[in-house]
């Protein structure tokens, strides 16, 4: 959990790599959730931002990590509250169903990080925190789930290497 002293924000990037295109009749399912889920997320106690291509209702056009690659970038207030979604609502049902419609990816595809409460991350940062994350492992500035970190321990790990607080 973040503490109030750094006011952070948890940041979240998850890659798929689709199986068809999402215009297909086999990715009809996984389009149908879309809207359903992109609300819930947003009406959750602690969601923060998504990323979503203008005009649009959500991000599944923009491809920044290849052709067949979609993307989804949130921030959360705090870990539990993405958590709490991912795996306490709604979007459980996609991530069932997730084979169905997406490659499964041999490294890792999904990435969080600490940001300043307020910085609505790019892509392109999260892109490098993905990078990191597949180079190096988990650490306090690329890191998962099941290898968290705290926004105090980001915090003294990007002021040891000279760099802004999240």
């Amino acid at each position: 959990m973040s503490s109030p002293a750094y006011a952070a924000h948890l940041a979240q990037l998850n890659v798929a790599t689709l199986l068809h295109p999402l215009d297909d009749p086999r990715m009809a399912p996984f389009v149908e959730m879309l809207d359903p889920v992109n609300a819930a997320a947003d009406g959750t106690p602690g969601f923060v931002w998504r990323l979503v291509e203008e005009g649009a209702a959500d991000a599944t056009a923009l491809r920044p990590a290849g052709e067949n690659v979609i993307v989804n970038l949130t921030v959360w207030e705090t870990r539990e509250a993405l958590w709490d979604f991912t795996y306490r609502s709604g979007h459980l049902e996609v991530m069932r169903r997730r084979r169905e419609w997406f490659r499964r990816h041999v490294e890792a595809h999904m990435v969080l990080w600490w940001v300043p409460a307020g910085h609505l991350p790019t892509v392109g940062e999260a892109l490098e925190r993905l990078a990191d994350l597949r180079a190096d492992g988990p650490s306090p500035q690329a890191f998962t789930f099941a290898s968290p970190y705290t926004a105090a321990q980001a915090a003294r790990h990007l002021q040891a290497a000279g760099q802004a607080r999240p």
